[in-house]
């Protein structure tokens, strides 16, 4: 391993570019000096602001971590709330032969192009705030839509039945965590009349904007609001003060963040000076432990890490602090013991459900981990009785791959009244209580979607374009989520239309059916078939070639998960893209089990990396796929 000296963790101005210039360039001449030491990797650090207590804390648990590593150094840089700024730290860091980056950013619209070109040369993990698309090695963040759908929640059960008058204060028009705490936000709330946003406000995040732009606001007004919803604390403690300055009263504040410092929101709500706020973890932490594996190229680096939030008020901080401390020293000096997992599996309907099996009872084998599996054989009351089968057998964790996103409900209360947590592998649910489940491990659906129409829209230039979509198993997560994001492509492009969408179930048999009655229905008028896996594709093939017509020239065909048999198609001409849904799951299940008996709290989602494959791509790859 190439060994790099630096003299130490630097915090970057633009004052320092000249000296770090200076030493990095003169660092093999100046071996001899005392204080310089050999590192295997330089990380830069690039921060919007060091003004937020979300960012000052997002910086002190990183230097937290890295002190704990001999072999890193990092240089830091501070924007100081300019976007220009923030660009030529970046580049100034590329320049300094950095191994890695680590970027948390306010506007996504401008620093996504920069982040993408950076990803092409180094890895990259963009942190607490996202960028747009899938330019990146590794995101670690929230999930803003659900903080801001929560958020909402609150809003309502606090405002009662009767509804009410609300103020939205957000942080910058151009990021995207704005945009989605928004889009969570509004959306929930015009389900119901009575609640009606009646100003929304851009703060920047800082909290004397947000005071003085409420002031204008209210001092304009009539009637005060009965509530107000700030994207962050700082800015819902400018709130607070405008309501203090104008004398009002009565006037509820959810903040969002949760830091735990002086004006942080954990303080607010204890001084209530705002009712609610959302602890927000900034993965500080975690980005400098992933940071380590990219470098050292471990072999299992998930896509997204989505860390879990809490709800905050004055009925249940005091339990929280208590509850934290506990946990802070639950597991030290805590051993690895005997783990059970009781893991009810899906079905067997495709190869990628074979290879998922597989993963899965490799890796407990690996980590020492008793694994109960049992499969429900495409069934859900089957399944639902697999899990009461684990309650009763008192198993450490439960995973499972639901059938369907609905009817979980009833069964996951028995195993959180038992105190089993619940692993989600592979497909999400849907139920009102997120509570009720730990954790998702799988991919990310919507998006797999997506980069299939994507791929579509630009290779199918011309006007006019028909498809059939073969969809898999009615109300499942991966056919709800792979429809939602080819269509939402689409729709920014009416040349392409979807002629018609068949139940396929995931199944080679009822794809190669429903192909053959989309044939009979509409022949030769089909220029491409969505396959939403591989395992439909393929009869979708068999189905064409039998009414005469070449699958890969005369219908194009995508389809979704790149198992072997896809690469092979793809290999012959007969399939045309294939997009990655990785089934081994196994290694990133059997780690979060045992964090969990460990006491330790785990991401509310770990998405998997995937890749897309062309034809021209899958003869590379074909040797190195197992499954």
């Amino acid at each position: 391993m190439n060994k790099k000296m630096i003299f130490g963790t630097v915090l970057l101005g633009t004052s320092m570019c000249l000296f770090l210039l200076y030493m990095f360039g003169q660092t093999e001449m100046n071996g001899s000096a005392s204080n310089q030491q050999e590192v295997d990797y330089v990380i830069g650090v690039s921060q919007p602001n060091l003004l937020e207590p979300w960012q000052v804390l997002m910086n002190e648990e990183l230097k937290n971590e890295v002190a704990k590593h001999e072999n890193i150094r990092v240089i830091y840089t501070d924007a100081a709330q300019s976007t220009e700024q923030q660009i030529r730290d970046i580049q100034t860091l590329k320049e300094y032969g950095i191994d890695l980056l680590i970027v948390s950013i306010d506007n996504s619209s401008d620093l996504t192009p920069v982040i993408s070109d950076m990803y092409k040369e180094i890895p990259v993990i963009v942190l607490g705030r996202g960028v747009t698309g899938y330019n990146y090695t590794l995101y670690i963040g929230s999930d803003y839509y659900f903080i801001g759908e929560t958020a909402a929640k609150a809003a309502m059960n606090l405002l009662g039945n009767k509804g009410g008058s609300i103020v939205e204060i957000q942080g910058i028009t151009n990021a995207l965590q704005a945009e989605e705490r928004s889009k969570g936000f509004q959306e929930t709330l015009h389900k119901n009349p009575a609640y009606k946003i009646s100003d929304v406000l851009v703060a920047n995040w800082q909290r004397d904007d947000a005071e003085d732009q409420l002031k204008q606001v209210l001092q304009h007004r009539d009637n005060p609001p009965d509530l107000i919803y700030a994207h962050n604390d700082a800015m819902a403690l400018g709130a607070y003060r405008a309501i203090q300055a104008l004398g009002l009263k009565d006037i509820i504040i959810i903040g969002s963040d949760g830091v735990n410092k002086h004006n942080g929101g954990l303080q607010l709500v204890q001084e209530k000076k705002i009712y609610t706020t959302f602890i927000t973890p900034t993965g500080g932490k975690e980005a400098i432990q992933y940071a380590i594996e990219i470098l050292e190229k471990k072999e299992v680096i998930p896509k997204k890490i989505i860390l879990r939030n809490h709800e905050i008020n004055e009925t249940n901080i005091k339990n929280y602090l208590k509850e934290k401390e506990v946990a802070v020293h639950s597991h030290e000096g805590v051993k690895d013991h005997s783990i059970t997992l009781g893991f009810a599996q899906v079905g067997n309907e495709s190869e990628f459900r074979a290879a998922n099996t597989q993963s899965i009872v490799e890796a407990a084998k690996e980590a020492g981990v008793e694994l109960l599996l049992k499969n429900a054989d495409n069934d859900q009351e089957k399944q639902i009785e697999i899990i009461r089968e684990f309650i009763k057998q008192k198993v450490d964790v439960i995973a499972f791959s639901p059938k369907v996103e609905h009817g979980w409900e009833e069964v996951l209360r028995e195993a959180k009244e038992a105190g089993i947590p619940v692993i989600l592998s592979d497909r999400e649910i849907n139920v009102k209580d997120s509570s009720l489940w730990t954790s998702f491990i799988g991919s990310d659906f919507v998006e797999e979607g997506r980069r299939a129409a994507r791929w579509l829209v630009n290779e199918e230039a011309s006007e006019g374009v028909h498809i059939i979509e073969l969809e898999g198993t009615r109300n499942s997560a991966p056919a709800e989520g792979r429809k939602q994001g080819f269509e939402e492509i689409l729709a920014e492009n009416p040349n392409f239309k979807i002629l018609e969408s068949y139940q396929g179930d995931f199944t080679h048999e009822i794809g190669k059916k429903m192909m053959k009655n989309a044939l009979d229905q509409y022949g030769k008028d089909i220029d491409v078939v969505y396959a939403h896996n591989d395992d439909m594709a393929i009869g979708a093939i068999e189905a064409i070639e039998e009414f005469g017509l070449q699958p890969g020239s005369d219908i194009r065909i995508i389809s979704i998960d790149a198992t072997k048999k896809a690469f092979r198609a793809l290999s012959t001409g007969k399939l045309n893209f294939s997009v990655e849904c990785n089934p081994l799951l196994g290694p990133q299940i059997m780690k979060s089990a045992k964090d969990l008996v460990l006491g330790k709290e785990i991401p509310m989602k770990i998405i998997t990396a995937e890749r897309t494959f062309t034809q021209e791509e899958a003869g590379k790859e074909i040797k190195k796929r197992n499954y």
